[in-house]
């Protein structure tokens, strides 16, 4: 890939979208399956983007998650933290403006991450209040 990613905190649209392509790349190497991402900036400060994926195993979900850490260290991207990635049914990888969900399909339905991610929940908030 010819992009270049910084090691800082993302705040490049080219760089994130970078990060984007290069997470996309690493989870199709492995074969993730469903794989979403959602453009959350809109509704946290935290990330720019949210990356679900499924994985077909345990074993699949903790071989996602380790090549993707694993490939990240090698361009040298800061990855902030990672979680779950021992017991491979719900494994999270911060990666800064890009934080990814893998996950087995079990788990996926059951916290439906993007049904909560995509809602817009200003206006109906707003609506709410309008009315007391």
């Amino acid at each position: 890939m010819s992009h270049s990613v910084s090691k800082n905190p993302i705040n490049n649209t080219d760089q994130t979208d970078a990060l984007v392509q290069f997470t996309l790349e690493k989870l199709d190497d492995l074969k993730a399956k469903e794989v979403l991402a959602l453009d959350v900036r809109n509704q946290t400060s935290m990330t720019h983007y949210m990356i679900i994926a499924t994985g077909t195993s345990t074993q699949h979900v903790k071989s996602l998650a380790q090549n993707l850490i694993q490939e990240s260290k090698q361009k040298s991207l800061d990855i902030i933290g990672h979680e779950g990635v021992l017991t491979g049914e719900w494994a999270l990888v911060d990666l800064g403006d890009v934080v990814v969900h893998i996950m087995l399909a079990g788990v996926r339905e059951y916290y439906q991450l993007e049904k909560l991610w995509s809602m817009d929940i200003t206006e109906p908030a707003l609506k709410t209040l309008r009315k007391q």
